[in-house]
């Protein structure tokens, strides 16, 4: 058992600006995260989370069980949040679990990413902005908090101001110039996962390819960019020494509240958005009722169900959700809400093992798809296709599934986009489809 942890809190009576937050606080910090939550109207309360931390937990699968390492490590945090921290995130583990750690779940060790399979920042350091309720708390929390930050904090928010956003450069690239898989490689590969859906292998195939661009001088900037043109539920920026992650993920992979209930909101079908309001209720309505979407959706509902099923109590597994139009700035998504109550025995990282990687990501059945996955994907989807947000010290989580994401490192940009395939795809509709999403991830038109 570690030392117990203590809170200081300090408030302020208004909702601070995140990007301003963390210009001020956080963007000489050699670590850094904000979880962004000011964008989407999906929520009863849209909060964000801001911060650092002064430990990292670096792993790839080959190093061991991160999942295990985690749950030991939390475990060994004592002490009960403040009640101002109720219902906020109040000290924990911010970060990921890249797509490889799937060796760690029933796959195999294919591909090698270049960047770290986990990386989970031990937040002491962090910002609570109540979007809402117009409110914003700084807190620091340690076995001896130290109130120096929490001052400095304090001093810097009383004239914090925005900043203008700045077009990337790379946004002005042909996106599909720049594809792992070419047009004629990724429609091969659609045409190899017709053949294994014909012969019975696999039900739904998720194809993905990466698109490779050069490196952006400002990842942050680019971030306040992303963000700007495609606002999302999930927006993420992650910052590990010259390694950042810039999400604007709409998807939820798991939440686990204080009660235990577990909750995943898997998206399958996507169709662009029209400036013609008429148009665009008529894309909305189409995708809706399309039943090439509507079998993709429910192929993964069911797979989650059976996952959520294995840590969940008895007949508590519900769907209170089918296959809803949700509508976001470029896109149109397709989604379903799953929810759980986790057995008493079983903790939030427990969860994220049974339900990782997230099926909307892989396919089913899960086991056999990844293997399919495996030999038509030529390299590592590293972060992308993973989950993104964090778990803490009181047992509760909150992660999204990366999509819509860019990994961002001095030598290249890279960004993952793909598609459900099925036995009635069409192969011209899913490549365009995986383009539509990479375009939206880079904030391109």
């Amino acid at each position: 058992m570690g030392a117990a942890l203590s809170w200081s809190v300090r408030t302020v009576d208004r909702a601070l600006d995140g990007e301003t937050v963390y210009r001020e606080l956080l963007a000489a910090e050699p670590v850094a995260f904000w979880l962004d939550g000011s964008l989407t109207d999906r929520a009863a309360r849209r909060i964000s989370v801001l911060g650092t931390g002064s430990e990292v937990l670096v792993r790839d699968a080959a190093d061991g069980d991160v999942f295990a390492e985690l749950t030991s490590l939390l475990a060994d945090h004592a002490g009960e949040p403040p009640a101002e921290l109720d219902g906020y995130f109040s000290g924990g583990y911010v970060g990921y679990f890249g797509y490889e750690l799937k060796s760690l779940t029933g796959g195999t060790a294919a591909h090698v990413a270049p960047t770290p399979d986990a990386l989970w920042i031990w937040a002491d350091r962090f910002i609570v902005i109540d979007h809402d309720r117009d409110l914003t708390l700084l807190v620091a929390v340690g076995p001896a908090s130290s109130d120096e930050w929490l001052d400095r904090a304090v001093r810097a928010a009383a004239d914090w101001s925005t900043t203008g956003v700045v077009r990337p450069a790379i946004a002005d690239l042909d996106l599909e110039a720049h594809l792992e898989l070419d047009r004629p490689s990724y429609l091969a590969a659609i045409k190899r996962c017709m053949t294994a859906l014909e012969a019975g292998e696999t039900y739904e195939v998720c194809l993905t390819n990466r698109v490779r661009l050069p490196a952006v001088p400002d990842p942050f900037g680019f971030f306040c960019w992303q963000r700007a043109t495609n606002p999302a539920p999930y927006a993420a920026f992650l910052r590990y020494g010259d390694l950042a992650v810039a999400s604007s993920s709409p998807e939820r992979f798991l939440t686990v509240d204080a009660d235990g209930w577990a909750e995943c909101r898997p998206i399958k079908g996507t169709a662009p958005r029209d400036l013609d309001p008429f148009q665009d209720q008529v894309a909305a309505k189409a995708l809706a009722e399309d039943e090439k979407t509507r079998a993709e959706n429910l192929m993964i509902v069911d797979l989650i169900r059976n996952d959520l099923g294995r840590v969940s109590r008895p007949g508590s597994v519900q769907v209170p959700q089918l296959m809803q139009v949700e509508s976001y700035r470029t896109v149109h998504q397709l989604v379903t809400t799953v929810r759980g109550q986790l057995r008493p025995d079983v903790s939030a990282v427990d969860a994220v093992r049974a339900c990782f990687p997230p099926g909307s990501m892989t396919g089913a059945p899960k086991i056999r798809t990844m293997e399919l996955l495996d030999e038509l994907e030529p390299s590592a989807r590293g972060v992308y296709s993973g989950a993104l947000g964090y778990l803490t010290v009181d047992g509760r989580a909150d992660l999204s599934v990366v999509i819509r994401t860019a990994v961002l490192t001095p030598d290249e940009t890279v960004i993952g986009a793909g598609g459900a395939i099925v036995l009635d795809s069409e192969p011209v509709a899913e490549y365009d489809e995986m383009v539509l999403k990479a375009t939206a991830t880079v904030g391109a038109r």
